[in-house]
């Protein structure tokens, strides 16, 4: 079973003055592909605490994959891409192009997003939308693909070929 790790990045969320429910939306997604979910973190829109948080649990192995929601936005304090990007060992912009090019299919304002993702130790790491909506969209369509490329990762397969 792979071990999910969620982050969310949020002010209002870390001071208690919003509900965070993209992360809920995340989990729920992931179990039903059985993932399960180790770990979840509320976190202000600070890029140190942000990096620190992803460093930890890649380093530390606690996660196969972590998810972050929120911060990938225009906002001043929009930070995750850059604490993501602060602690990568390898680029993967696949996933969030891909993630970009099917949201553009229910809202032109997907390509607003700055969303990165990236491989630290044994651990990949990849910035979600911070809508519900948004998430559930994008996981239900990388979901699939997400768990061939962990296979790879841990190495638990070594062939990228399609039958």
């Amino acid at each position: 079973m792979k071990r999910v790790a969620i982050i969310t990045a949020s002010d209002s969320g870390y001071k208690g003055e919003r509900e965070d429910k993209s992360a809920p939306a995340i989990e729920e997604a992931v179990q039903k592909e059985n993932y399960a979910v180790v770990k979840k973190l509320l976190l202000p829109d600070d890029k140190d605490m942000l990096a620190k948080a992803m460093q930890e649990i890649a380093d530390k192995g606690e996660a196969d994959l972590i998810l972050t929601t929120g911060g990938t936005g225009f906002a001043p304090r929009d930070v995750m891409p850059e604490a993501t990007l602060a602690i990568a060992e390898k680029i993967v912009p696949g996933i969030p192009e891909a993630m970009r090019a099917y949201s553009m299919q229910f809202t032109k304002r997907a390509m607003l997003s700055r969303a990165v993702a990236c491989i630290r130790k044994k651990t990949l790491i990849i910035n979600m939308p911070g809508s519900p909506k948004a998430v559930r969209e994008c996981l239900e369509y990388i979901i699939s693909e997400l768990n061939h490329g962990l296979e790879i990762l841990l190495e638990e397969a070594n062939n990228c070929a399609r039958k």
